[in-house]
Protein backbone atom coordinates (compact mmCIF):
# COMPACT_ATOMS: atom_id res chain seq x y z
CA UNK A 1 0.00 0.00 0.00
CA UNK A 2 3.03 2.33 0.17
CA UNK A 3 2.47 3.68 -3.34
CA UNK A 4 -0.96 4.97 -2.31
CA UNK A 5 0.28 7.16 0.55
CA UNK A 6 -0.75 10.77 0.06
CA UNK A 7 -2.99 9.94 -2.88
CA UNK A 8 -6.72 10.65 -3.08
CA UNK A 9 -9.52 8.13 -2.72
CA UNK A 10 -13.24 8.79 -2.96
CA UNK A 11 -15.48 6.55 -0.86
CA UNK A 12 -19.22 6.91 -1.43
CA UNK A 13 -21.65 6.05 1.36
CA UNK A 14 -18.88 6.60 3.92
CA UNK A 15 -21.00 7.49 6.95
CA UNK A 16 -21.73 3.96 8.21
CA UNK A 17 -21.06 0.27 7.67
CA UNK A 18 -18.74 -0.86 4.90
CA UNK A 19 -18.10 2.67 3.64
CA UNK A 20 -16.97 3.91 7.05
CA UNK A 21 -14.74 0.86 7.55
CA UNK A 22 -13.14 1.31 4.11
CA UNK A 23 -12.58 5.03 4.71
CA UNK A 24 -10.91 4.32 8.06
CA UNK A 25 -8.68 1.61 6.57
CA UNK A 26 -7.49 3.84 3.73
CA UNK A 27 -6.78 6.76 6.07
CA UNK A 28 -4.80 4.35 8.24
CA UNK A 29 -2.77 3.49 5.14
CA UNK A 30 -1.92 7.15 4.58
CA UNK A 31 -4.42 8.11 1.87
CA UNK A 32 -6.38 11.33 1.62
CA UNK A 33 -9.94 10.07 1.63
CA UNK A 34 -12.95 12.07 0.55
CA UNK A 35 -15.88 10.37 2.26
CA UNK A 36 -19.29 11.38 0.97
CA UNK A 37 -22.84 10.82 2.19
CA UNK A 38 -26.12 12.70 2.45
CA UNK A 39 -25.39 13.31 6.14
CA UNK A 40 -21.76 13.96 7.08
CA UNK A 41 -22.12 14.14 10.87
CA UNK A 42 -20.88 10.57 11.32
CA UNK A 43 -18.07 11.10 8.79
CA UNK A 44 -16.94 14.18 10.70
CA UNK A 45 -16.86 12.09 13.89
CA UNK A 46 -14.90 9.35 12.10
CA UNK A 47 -12.44 11.94 10.76
CA UNK A 48 -11.81 13.15 14.31
CA UNK A 49 -11.30 9.56 15.49
CA UNK A 50 -8.78 8.92 12.71
CA UNK A 51 -6.89 12.08 13.65
CA UNK A 52 -6.87 11.17 17.35
CA UNK A 53 -5.59 7.69 16.48
CA UNK A 54 -2.61 9.27 14.73
CA UNK A 55 -3.34 7.78 11.30
CA UNK A 56 -1.04 9.17 8.63
CA UNK A 57 -3.84 9.95 6.18
CA UNK A 58 -6.79 12.32 6.39
CA UNK A 59 -10.56 11.94 6.00
CA UNK A 60 -12.38 14.80 4.30
CA UNK A 61 -16.19 14.71 4.76
CA UNK A 62 -18.30 15.83 1.80
CA UNK A 63 -22.08 16.15 1.75
CA UNK A 64 -23.52 14.69 -1.44
CA UNK A 65 -26.84 13.17 -2.48
CA UNK A 66 -25.81 10.50 -4.98
CA UNK A 67 -29.28 10.40 -6.51
CA UNK A 68 -28.62 13.93 -7.81
CA UNK A 69 -26.16 14.12 -10.71
CA UNK A 70 -25.53 17.83 -10.22
CA UNK A 71 -24.37 17.19 -6.67
CA UNK A 72 -22.02 14.44 -7.86
CA UNK A 73 -20.52 16.70 -10.53
CA UNK A 74 -20.14 19.49 -7.97
CA UNK A 75 -18.32 17.09 -5.65
CA UNK A 76 -15.84 16.07 -8.34
CA UNK A 77 -15.26 19.72 -9.21
CA UNK A 78 -14.50 20.46 -5.55
CA UNK A 79 -12.13 17.49 -5.33
CA UNK A 80 -10.31 18.75 -8.43
CA UNK A 81 -9.97 22.24 -6.97
CA UNK A 82 -8.91 21.18 -3.48
CA UNK A 83 -7.09 17.89 -4.04
CA UNK A 84 -6.25 17.85 -7.79
CA UNK A 85 -8.35 14.77 -8.49
CA UNK A 86 -9.29 11.19 -7.67
CA UNK A 87 -6.81 8.30 -7.88
CA UNK A 88 -9.04 5.61 -6.36
CA UNK A 89 -12.83 5.51 -6.61
CA UNK A 90 -14.68 3.23 -4.20
CA UNK A 91 -18.31 2.98 -5.32
CA UNK A 92 -19.76 1.70 -2.07
CA UNK A 93 -23.10 3.49 -1.67
CA UNK A 94 -26.14 1.30 -2.16
CA UNK A 95 -29.62 0.78 -0.82
CA UNK A 96 -32.56 -1.60 -0.94
CA UNK A 97 -36.30 -1.04 -0.66
CA UNK A 98 -38.99 -3.65 -0.07
CA UNK A 99 -40.49 -3.31 -3.53
CA UNK A 100 -41.37 -6.68 -5.16
CA UNK A 101 -41.48 -6.95 -8.94
CA UNK A 102 -45.23 -7.61 -9.08
CA UNK A 103 -46.39 -5.07 -6.53
CA UNK A 104 -43.56 -2.62 -5.89
CA UNK A 105 -43.71 1.14 -6.23
CA UNK A 106 -41.96 2.73 -9.18
CA UNK A 107 -40.53 5.37 -6.83
CA UNK A 108 -38.65 2.71 -4.85
CA UNK A 109 -37.35 1.00 -7.99
CA UNK A 110 -36.19 4.34 -9.40
CA UNK A 111 -34.33 5.23 -6.20
CA UNK A 112 -32.46 1.91 -6.28
CA UNK A 113 -31.52 2.46 -9.92
CA UNK A 114 -30.41 6.04 -9.21
CA UNK A 115 -28.10 5.13 -6.32
CA UNK A 116 -27.01 1.55 -7.03
CA UNK A 117 -26.49 1.89 -10.78
CA UNK A 118 -26.50 5.44 -12.15
CA UNK A 119 -24.49 7.04 -9.32
CA UNK A 120 -21.89 4.28 -9.68
CA UNK A 121 -21.65 4.98 -13.42
CA UNK A 122 -21.44 8.75 -12.98
CA UNK A 123 -18.75 8.49 -10.29
CA UNK A 124 -16.80 6.03 -12.42
CA UNK A 125 -16.99 8.28 -15.48
CA UNK A 126 -15.91 11.36 -13.54
CA UNK A 127 -13.12 9.49 -11.72
CA UNK A 128 -11.78 8.20 -15.04
CA UNK A 129 -11.85 11.73 -16.49
CA UNK A 130 -9.90 12.93 -13.46
CA UNK A 131 -7.30 10.21 -13.86
CA UNK A 132 -6.97 10.77 -17.61
CA UNK A 133 -6.55 14.55 -17.23
CA UNK A 134 -3.62 14.01 -14.86
CA UNK A 135 -2.09 11.06 -16.73
CA UNK A 136 -2.75 8.73 -13.81
CA UNK A 137 -2.05 5.28 -15.26
CA UNK A 138 -2.37 3.21 -12.09
CA UNK A 139 -5.73 4.37 -10.74
CA UNK A 140 -8.32 1.95 -9.45
CA UNK A 141 -12.11 1.77 -9.54
CA UNK A 142 -13.60 -0.61 -6.96
CA UNK A 143 -17.30 -1.39 -6.95
CA UNK A 144 -18.74 -2.79 -3.73
CA UNK A 145 -21.26 -5.25 -5.11
CA UNK A 146 -23.09 -8.15 -3.43
CA UNK A 147 -23.49 -11.89 -3.74
CA UNK A 148 -26.97 -10.78 -4.80
CA UNK A 149 -25.30 -9.67 -8.01
CA UNK A 150 -24.43 -13.29 -8.82
CA UNK A 151 -27.51 -15.24 -7.72
CA UNK A 152 -31.12 -14.30 -7.06
CA UNK A 153 -32.20 -14.31 -3.43
CA UNK A 154 -35.43 -16.24 -2.87
CA UNK A 155 -37.27 -13.29 -1.37
CA UNK A 156 -39.57 -10.96 -3.29
CA UNK A 157 -38.33 -8.04 -1.19
CA UNK A 158 -34.85 -8.50 -2.64
CA UNK A 159 -35.51 -9.15 -6.33
CA UNK A 160 -35.23 -5.61 -7.69
CA UNK A 161 -32.22 -4.95 -5.46
CA UNK A 162 -30.56 -8.07 -6.85
CA UNK A 163 -31.26 -6.82 -10.38
CA UNK A 164 -29.34 -3.62 -9.62
CA UNK A 165 -26.45 -5.69 -8.29
CA UNK A 166 -26.45 -7.93 -11.36
CA UNK A 167 -26.06 -4.63 -13.23
CA UNK A 168 -23.00 -3.81 -11.12
CA UNK A 169 -21.45 -7.18 -12.06
CA UNK A 170 -21.98 -6.44 -15.76
CA UNK A 171 -20.87 -2.82 -15.46
CA UNK A 172 -17.60 -3.75 -13.74
CA UNK A 173 -16.66 -6.06 -16.60
CA UNK A 174 -17.72 -3.42 -19.09
CA UNK A 175 -15.52 -0.85 -17.33
CA UNK A 176 -12.60 -3.27 -17.39
CA UNK A 177 -13.01 -3.84 -21.12
CA UNK A 178 -13.27 -0.13 -21.89
CA UNK A 179 -10.17 0.60 -19.81
CA UNK A 180 -8.28 -2.00 -21.86
CA UNK A 181 -9.54 -0.45 -25.08
CA UNK A 182 -8.28 2.91 -23.79
CA UNK A 183 -4.83 1.32 -23.39
CA UNK A 184 -4.56 2.30 -19.73
CA UNK A 185 -3.40 0.39 -16.68
CA UNK A 186 -6.25 1.75 -14.55
CA UNK A 187 -7.91 -1.27 -12.97
CA UNK A 188 -11.53 -2.16 -12.17
CA UNK A 189 -12.56 -4.58 -9.45
CA UNK A 190 -15.84 -5.82 -8.05
CA UNK A 191 -16.07 -6.97 -4.41
CA UNK A 192 -19.17 -9.07 -3.73
CA UNK A 193 -19.87 -9.80 -0.05
CA UNK A 194 -22.51 -12.11 1.34
CA UNK A 195 -24.22 -11.17 4.61
CA UNK A 196 -22.36 -8.34 6.36
CA UNK A 197 -23.44 -7.19 9.82
CA UNK A 198 -24.13 -3.48 9.32
CA UNK A 199 -27.11 -1.13 9.48
CA UNK A 200 -28.19 -2.35 6.03
CA UNK A 201 -30.82 -4.90 7.11
CA UNK A 202 -32.32 -2.49 9.64
CA UNK A 203 -32.72 0.14 6.92
CA UNK A 204 -34.07 -2.42 4.47
CA UNK A 205 -36.56 -3.85 6.99
CA UNK A 206 -37.19 -0.56 8.76
CA UNK A 207 -40.77 -1.50 9.60
CA UNK A 208 -39.77 -4.87 11.07
CA UNK A 209 -36.66 -4.59 13.29
CA UNK A 210 -37.09 -8.17 14.53
CA UNK A 211 -36.80 -9.45 10.96
CA UNK A 212 -33.70 -7.31 10.47
CA UNK A 213 -32.08 -8.60 13.66
CA UNK A 214 -32.84 -12.20 12.66
CA UNK A 215 -30.76 -11.74 9.49
CA UNK A 216 -27.64 -11.24 11.59
CA UNK A 217 -28.45 -13.67 14.40
CA UNK A 218 -28.81 -16.76 12.22
CA UNK A 219 -25.09 -17.12 11.41
CA UNK A 220 -21.71 -15.55 12.15
CA UNK A 221 -21.75 -12.76 9.59
CA UNK A 222 -18.98 -10.90 7.87
CA UNK A 223 -17.95 -7.61 9.46
CA UNK A 224 -17.52 -4.32 7.63
CA UNK A 225 -13.82 -4.54 8.45
CA UNK A 226 -13.60 -7.79 6.45
CA UNK A 227 -14.70 -5.90 3.34
CA UNK A 228 -12.25 -3.09 4.12
CA UNK A 229 -9.48 -5.71 4.29
CA UNK A 230 -10.53 -6.97 0.86
CA UNK A 231 -10.29 -3.42 -0.50
CA UNK A 232 -6.74 -2.96 0.81
CA UNK A 233 -5.81 -6.41 -0.53
CA UNK A 234 -7.04 -5.44 -4.00
CA UNK A 235 -5.26 -2.08 -3.90
CA UNK A 236 -2.01 -3.66 -2.73
CA UNK A 237 -1.83 -6.09 -5.65
CA UNK A 238 1.09 -5.38 -8.04
CA UNK A 239 0.15 -2.89 -10.80
CA UNK A 240 0.22 -5.61 -13.47
CA UNK A 241 -2.31 -7.78 -11.59
CA UNK A 242 -6.00 -7.35 -12.44
CA UNK A 243 -8.32 -8.71 -9.73
CA UNK A 244 -11.71 -8.82 -11.39
CA UNK A 245 -14.23 -10.10 -8.86
CA UNK A 246 -13.79 -10.95 -5.19
CA UNK A 247 -16.67 -13.04 -3.87
CA UNK A 248 -16.73 -13.46 -0.10
CA UNK A 249 -19.38 -14.83 2.23
CA UNK A 250 -19.63 -16.12 5.79
CA UNK A 251 -18.55 -19.76 6.10
CA UNK A 252 -22.02 -20.65 7.41
CA UNK A 253 -23.91 -18.86 4.63
CA UNK A 254 -25.70 -21.42 2.45
CA UNK A 255 -26.03 -19.43 -0.80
Amino acid sequence: MDRWKGRVALVTGASVGIGAAVARALVQQGMRVVGCARNVDKIEKLAAECQSAGYSGTLIPYKCDLSNEEEILSMFSAIKTLHKGVDVCINNAGLAHNEPLLSGRTEGWRNMIDVNVLALCICTREAYKSMKERNVADGHIININSMGGHRMVQSADEHFYCATKYAVTALTEGIRQELREANTHIRATCISPGIVETEFAFRHHNSDPEKAAAVYESIKCLKAEDIASAVTFVLSAPPHVQIGDVQMRPVEQVS
